[in-house]
């Protein structure tokens, strides 16, 4: 499977089946599809391909040029480098046959907020529920679980999430302690993660964050208009002017590594560049703003009519991010951060992000889904921390989830990178975990496109 693009003067060749991305010239970029229905139907021959191009008297080419070009186009096909057969259904099977083990955990540590953001999927933290705050009790059950279910895996991940994590913090601190407690005598290593608005965010908070988590997500969603219009307090009032301070000494005192702020962009901000520009302007160097997944209903929903403004708003992001990086004043995006190197494992790759398999999420009072965006929903409910998993057929169906099991993933392009998409967003949308969700599939496409870009400019400068 090839996928070609023109993105920022850069002819760009994807071969996704080897995962080969190259940067070509006119003409090779124009003989490849000329060249791929031959090797398709196995015929190699280099003097067979030339004359049959060659009488395609559109191809706006010298002859000569045309025959270099076809043997570019050849060589890298005997390297592997194109054409490349796929190899990874046969994985399949195996997939589906490899001992399950839990890696990670979303613990929500609290279902309650003291901000009532207008697009929280968790309802301003009560998930379709009551609100609670999760007990130490049951936060040592489910390290206890993560630990016994994880097999040979030395490192685990635990991430406090909620609503609000800061408003049960001396749970936190215990279950860090606890978990601690656990390292040498069973051979692993924690490595915690906390997701909190900032509001009770201080230097006590802080300091504790940066000796004991790997990773801190700050949420804040850009300029101060568009923050404090979906991110109030229930009053009304914005929280924009009390958490910037707080976020900004945060990402100083971690050396501008090892967080990020969050934010998310709606039908409110479709021009949302300037919200990842504004966040870069405020200092931040590790920045991740992502397209609110809603319902058609809702009026702050990204619509399908909206989709060529959001496009446009990557590729300008994209091409700023280059001139702020040849000026010194480089910062990172998420969503066009892409390894062409090594990338992920063949199982992530086909996969994702293994909820319902690697990863679960766990309720205050103990309950086990497939992820945090599950959570309430009790057709996925899964078992409790006292119990285990009770519901292997619903674990069955996610191990079996993957972009081989997904018809609209089979023919994309970015398979291999997204991994077949978020299942919370598949079932919220389409009731199936087996299918995707389109308008965050398009921008997905976009998105990987602009990385690869990135990636292409960062070779020339290092040329």
């Amino acid at each position: 499977m090839i996928h070609q693009y023109k993105n920022n003067g850069y002819n760009i060749v994807m071969d996704v089946n080897s995962g080969s991305v190259h940067v070509v010239d006119d003409i090779v970029y124009d003989m490849i599809p000329l060249v791929q229905p031959f090797v398709e139907e196995g015929i190699k021959d280099a003097d067979t391909i030339k004359a049959a191009v060659l009488n395609l008297t559109h191809i706006p080419h010298p002859a000569e040029e045309i025959a270099e070009a076809v043997d570019e186009v050849l060589a890298l096909e005997k390297a592997g480098q194109l054409f490349a057969p796929d190899i990874y259904e046969n994985y399949i099977s195996d997939l589906k046959k490899r001992q399950t083990i839990v890696k990670a955990l979303c613990l929500h540590i609290a279902h309650d907020c003291n901000l009532a953001c207008e697009y929280c999927f968790a309802e301003e933290g009560e998930y379709h529920g009551r609100r609670a705050l999760m007990s130490l009790e049951v936060g040592k059950k489910a390290l206890d679980l993560l630990v016994a279910n994880s097999g040979n895996r030395v490192n685990l991940e635990v991430d406090f999430f909620g609503g609000e994590p800061l408003m049960n913090w001396q749970v936190v601190k215990d279950l860090v302690a606890y978990g601690r407690s656990l390292e040498e005598p069973h051979n692993k290593k924690f490595r915690f993660t906390l997701t909190t608005n900032g509001v009770l965010l201080d230097d006590e908070i802080l300091e504790f964050a940066n000796k004991e988590m790997a990773n801190i997500v700050l949420s804040i969603d850009g300029r101060k208009e568009i923050h404090d219009r979906m991110r109030p307090f229930r009053g009304g009032q914005g929280s924009y002017e009390l958490v910037v301070p707080k976020f900004q000494k945060a990402a100083e005192s971690r050396e501008q590594n090892n967080y990020y702020v969050r934010g998310t962009f709606t039908r409110n901000n479709l021009d949302f560049c300037e919200d990842v520009l504004h966040l870069a302007d405020l200092g931040f160097q590790q920045i991740s703003v992502e397209p609110v997944v809603a319902q058609p209903t809702d009026p702050y929903a990204i619509r399908e009519e909206d989709l060529p403004a959001l496009m446009e708003q990557y590729d300008k992001l994209a091409v700023e991010m280059i001139r702020r990086r040849e000026e010194g004043k480089a910062f990172n995006f998420f969503h066009f951060m892409i390894d062409l190197q090594g990338g992920p494992c063949v199982a992530k790759r086909l996969s994702g992000c293994g909820s319902g398999t690697e990863y679960l999420a766990v309720t205050p009072w103990g309950d086990l889904y497939p992820c945090h965006q599950f959570v309430g929903n009790e057709e996925f409910l899964m078992g409790n921390v006292d119990e285990g998993i009770t519901r292997e057929d619903i674990r069955d169906k996610f191990k079996c989830c993957n972009v081989y099991t997904k018809g609209k993933c089979r023919k994309c392009f970015a398979k291999f990178y997204c991994s077949g998409g978020c299942a919370a967003n598949s079932y919220n949308f389409h009731r199936n975990i087996n299918d995707t969700y389109d308008i965050g599939c398009e921008l997905q496409r976009k998105r990987i496109e602009c990385a690869i870009m990135l990636k292409a400019s960062e070779a020339d400068d290092s040329e």
